[in-house]
């Protein structure tokens, strides 16, 4: 239950981190507004407190770890936001990011 709530967790993180990012994005290069920038500030800042509840509590894993989720959820919204296709170098290194994650989080400790 600990590694599905923390799965979870980094999903959430994901989505509030780049879709609170992809919002000003689109507010300040799309030039679509004040709104679309505070809306993903908002976002932004709600990424920082979904982060803070992961069950770890080791700040420096957490981030480091979520880094990965960042890497493949920054593809993964690409595509499904922007049309974006990744080459298979894009996914081989999301795939050796996840893996990282696994390695950092969820690998037995002694």
């Amino acid at each position: 239950m600990t590694i599905a709530r923390s799965l979870l967790l980094f999903a959430l993180a994901a989505v509030a981190e780049i879709g609170g990012a992809w919002l000003v994005w689109q507010g300040v290069r799309e030039q679509r507004g004040l709104l679309w920038i505070a809306a993903g500030v908002v976002a932004l800042g709600a990424y920082g407190f979904v982060a803070a509840f992961q069950p770890d509590a080791n700040f420096g894993r957490v981030l480091a770890a979520y880094g990965g989720v960042f890497i493949a959820g920054s593809l993964l919204w690409g595509v499904l936001a922007d049309g974006f296709r990744p080459d298979r170098w894009d996914l081989i290194g999301a795939g050796v990011c996840l893996a990282g994650v696994a390695l950092i989080m969820y690998a037995p400790r002694g």
